[in-house]
């Protein structure tokens, strides 16, 4: 039993070792830029690799990147606004429609639910040119409203979230109709409150989608100052294309907040993950 226990143990700390290791391969691009967003331009491509650099311009890289003549927090506000804004209206939506589909019953449902699903699977770049002309004569083109009225309503998060309330037990749904509760409240006071680590796992992911979104804001924005990040970086780097470092602090500054994300909804991510597995 003794020896039995020793060769797990032995087992696990190997494969701890083992996953230890991967995961520095997998940093080490980021390092990488960590580090350089930290140097001077000339020590950028010093061999072999200074993971210290010997020179500190760290200040100076991100205060060009973030006040200098193409300033960051601009652009950083826009994302904000229409990521949180985004997130926000496609998680409640989201929501409402996989309680609807799954915890309402009328006639066709399961039809019309395939229907929705169905159109998932066309392309987003096919319906561009009937979208850009629908914007243009509605008054939505070249506005934040437009972008996150483009990505509130998600197909992949109904059915996603509907998943987790067909495991909601119908007793509850029948207890809550019986002492007098209407849809709306049975949703908000019984269902979503047992859904909540799968709803804050799909808004964590609808904010990362959205912040990293660069086909939209593309076809969609004309004017700089509605610009998002993706399309920032993409400015920043054709006019800094010879100055690597400071490409790096802007590179560090764009996912800073997709690391805050999900620093702080670890959490529920990994509850929704348990609550998927226990679902299931």
């Amino acid at each position: 039993m003794e020896t039995s226990k020793t060769a797990f143990n032995w087992r696990k700390g190997v494969l701890t070792v083992l996953m230890f290791a991967v995961s520095i391969l997998f940093l080490l691009p980021f390092i990488w830029m960590l580090v350089t967003s930290f140097k001077i331009e000339k020590d950028v491509f010093v061999y072999p690799i200074e993971w210290i650099p010997r020179h500190w311009h760290a200040i100076e890289n991100y205060k060009e990147v973030w006040v200098g003549d193409y300033p960051f927090w601009k652009y950083y506000l826009n994302s904000v606004k229409i990521a949180v804004i985004t997130t926000c209206i496609s998680a409640l939506f989201s929501s409402l429609a996989a309680y609807g589909f799954s915890k309402i019953k009328f006639k066709g449902s399961n039809f019309v639910f395939l229907i929705v699903l169905a159109t998932y699977m066309v392309p987003s770049q096919a319906i561009l040119i009937p979208q850009f002309i629908l914007y243009r004569q509605i008054g939505l083109f070249d506005s934040h409203w437009g972008l996150i009225i483009l990505s509130s309503f998600s197909v992949l998060g109904t059915f996603m979230l509907r998943q987790f309330f067909m495991g909601i037990h119908q007793e509850y749904i029948e207890s809550a109709k019986i002492d007098g509760a209407n849809h709306f409240r049975i949703f908000w006071s019984i269902a979503f409150p047992l859904v909540k680590p799968a709803v804050a796992t799909y808004a964590i992911l609808r904010f990362i989608w959205t912040w990293n979104d660069y086909q939209n804001p593309l076809i969609f924005l004309r004017t700089d100052s509605l610009f998002t990040i993706p399309l920032a970086m993409q400015k920043f780097t054709s006019l800094s294309g010879e100055f690597y470092s400071l490409i790096m602090a802007a590179a560090v500054s764009a996912i800073l907040p997709l690391l805050i994300v999900f620093i702080i909804g670890q959490k529920s991510v990994i509850e929704g993950i348990a609550l998927g597995g226990v679902k299931g």
